[in-house]
Order: structure tokens, then C-alpha cells, then sequence
């Protein structure tokens, strides 16, 4: 078997594609919180995905991974993974495969820095309901630059 060839993160000419199904899936299960799931999901094609778009997967993979790691508690893991989920998502604004990562950068950017603000010792109650989720944008927004 040939070895993936990897790109660096960046823009990708895949952004106008449709989304695979494994990342609806990935994103499904990220927005009903499940975020074990979604990071096996996400990680199944991302890391087989030779495009730079791979970035975007892993990218929405560390937000849900960050957010699974506040649920349990742990205020380092969540605030590293959200950084690390955000920084991959930069490249892919205002959105890509129809995603609409601007909202999805701007929802997690907003709650990390809250998380970061309070510290360790003043976790915030992990929210069942009213985190970022992932969303879609209709073509004709796409194409409107959103």
C-alpha cells in the first residue's frame, strides 16, 4: 500500500465539494454530543484524506474532543484540544463543504476564552444544551461568501 502523501493545513480546492458522508456522520454525532463517536468518525477519514480539506476533519474532531474533555472535568485537555481544533479551522473560514466553519469558530472562540478567563479551579458546569454545534450554509450563502 502507498503511503498518504500529507499536505499542510491550508485552503483547499475541496471546499466546494459536497461533504463525504463520514463527515456528516462525524457531524451528526458531534451535535448530539457524542463526542467519542465523532472523533472516531472524523479520525476514519481524515486520516486517509490527502487533501488539505483534512484539516477541516480534524479540526471539527479537537472542538469535539475539547468538548469531551470539559464534560469530564479535565479544564487543560479541553482548553489545549479547543486551541489546537481552532487553529486547524483558520484556513477553512468563512466555510468549506458546505460547512459553516465562521460560526463554528466564532461560537468555540467565544466559550474558550470564558473557559480560559475562569481557570482550572472555576470550571464551568459542562452544558448539556448551548454549545457550539456544527452547521450547514445553503449553496446560495456559499456562494455569498459566507
Amino acid at each position: 500500500m502507498t503511503p498518504i502523501r500529507k499536505s499542510k493545513p491550508g485552503p483547499s480546492l475541496r471546499c466546494s465539494d459536497a461533504p463525504p458522508d463520514g463527515l456528516l456522520r462525524g457531524i451528526e454525532e458531534f451535535n448530539r454530543g457524542e463526542f467519542f463517536e465523532q472523533h472516531e468518525t472524523l479520525e476514519a477519514i481524515w486520516i486517509k484524506e490527502p487533501d488539505p480539506v483534512r484539516y477541516l476533519y480534524q479540526g471539527i474532531l479537537q472542538v469535539g474532543v475539547g468538548f469531551y474533555h470539559w464534560r469530564r472535568g479535565n479544564w487543560r485537555g479541553a482548553v489545549a484540544k479547543l486551541r489546537q481544533g481552532l487553529e486547524k479551522l483558520e484556513s477553512y473560514r468563512p466555510s468549506c463543504m458546505t460547512i459553516d466553519v465562521e460560526r463554528l469558530i466564532t461560537e468555540t472562540t467565544s466559550l474558550k476564552q470564558e473557559l480560559e478567563r475562569r481557570g482550572a479551579a472555576d470550571l464551568l458546569p459542562f452544558p448539556a444544551a448551548g454549545l457550539p454545534q456544527v452547521h450547514r450554509v445553503r449553496p446560495a450563502e456559499k456562494l455569498a461568501g459566507r
